[in-house]
């Protein structure tokens, strides 16, 4: 299991995380793990009530779980109202982020005119290209280009094999995973004599703060301006965003869900996996894409929405219902058939 870097006590983890600690307070914490499989000096967490009989036998040192459950805990309990949320902090305490060394590697290569914050760090083989700029405690990591005329945030980390094309703009504590593609060509195509022709896209990319772009998704320029990620929203691995999208602040967009050009979402929105949204769609605030449904036509109302072409999720749950009868349905209408066929001998 994990060990944490930087170990707490129990009522130092507490502190930091704003839990109700009761029980030892100075139980050594040193790593963190699952319930089942924590043993002395691990911290665990209970979220899901269903995973309730695995708390009593937990040779955890400590548990952060709801009030509801205080009951069944054999060790320290650090009680919070939120315990998913408890436990992201907690990790966040006992394992913070390495910290950055600052300077530039001798293998990196620098365009002209490059501004490096001196508390930035630029890792091996990096190229930065012209009249870039990059922020205090910005980290750049090995492999990853960043093109002309960037814009790379305070606090930001860009995970190794990174590119972002030219003008691309990184708003402050953005999150960049490996393998992500930030400002390559849109897919625009016209006709010319039946054969499809590339419209150029010279737009740019604009991440917003707090964004994070998971490894191997990729967010297309705009064709003339730009192709903008909200403040705090959150990308996952392997997802397309299409030029020209507009992604309000806060959204949640899970692995290998695609954004077509052009589209429009709302504050709050989350697309499950492998999701699809259909060009120049607008979708409301609030709305929640389910896992494999595909928007093709605008939302004009935030709600839960699934299947293909989209529906309310309600609606969606009851054709499904209906469509596992068919079977069921078809052998009775055979056997209906059957009794009202004539018969071989002489029927009418």
């Amino acid at each position: 299991m994990p060990r944490a870097r930087v170990p707490a006590t129990a009522q130092e983890l507490a502190a930091a995380i704003g839990a109700e600690l009761v029980g030892p307070q100075d139980a050594w914490i040193t790593g963190a793990a699952p319930l089942d499989s924590a043993g002395d000096g691990d911290l665990a967490y209970l979220a899901d009530r269903r995973y309730r009989p695995r708390l009593k036998a937990t040779e955890a040192s400590a548990v952060i779980l709801g009030p509801e459950v205080l009951q069944d805990c054999p060790c320290a309990a650090l009680v919070s109202e939120r315990p998913e949320t408890a436990w992201a902090r907690a990790l966040d305490r006992l394992f913070p982020v390495r910290e950055l060394i600052p300077g530039i590697h001798h293998t990196a290569v620098l365009g002209s005119e490059v501004q490096v914050d001196p508390e930035a760090q630029v890792d091996a083989q990096a190229v930065i290209g012209a009249q870039t700029r990059i922020d205090e405690r910005a980290w750049i990591g090995p492999g990853t280009v960043v093109g002309p005329g960037c814009r790379i945030g305070p606090d930001c980390r860009i995970g190794p094999n990174a590119t972002l094309h030219e003008a691309t703009e990184v708003g402050a504590r953005c999150r960049i995973e490996p393998g992500a593609v930030l400002g390559g060509r849109g897919f625009g195509l016209a006709s010319e004599e039946g054969h499809p022709r590339e419209i150029p896209q010279v737009g740019r990319v604009v991440l917003e703060e707090d964004v994070e772009i998971g490894a191997g998704s990729t967010v297309d320029r705009g064709a003339l301006e730009e192709t903008r990620v909200g403040r705090g929203t959150k990308i996952d691995n392997l997802v397309q965003i299409g030029h020209n999208c507009r992604i309000g602040p806060d959204c949640i967009i899970s692995g290998q869900a695609g954004l077509s050009g052009s589209v429009e979402l709302g504050e709050g929105c989350v697309l499950a996996g492998q999701s699809g949204v259909a060009g120049h769609i607008r979708i409301a605030p609030g709305t929640t894409v389910t896992a494999k449904a595909g928007v093709t036509a605008d939302i004009g109302e935030a709600g839960i929405y699934s299947g293909f072409p989209h529906q309310p999720h309600s609606e969606w749950r009851r054709d499904v219902a209906a469509l596992r009868q068919i079977r069921h349905l078809r052998a009775r209408l055979e056997a209906l058939e059957q009794t009202m066929a004539p018969s071989r001998e002489g029927g009418s």
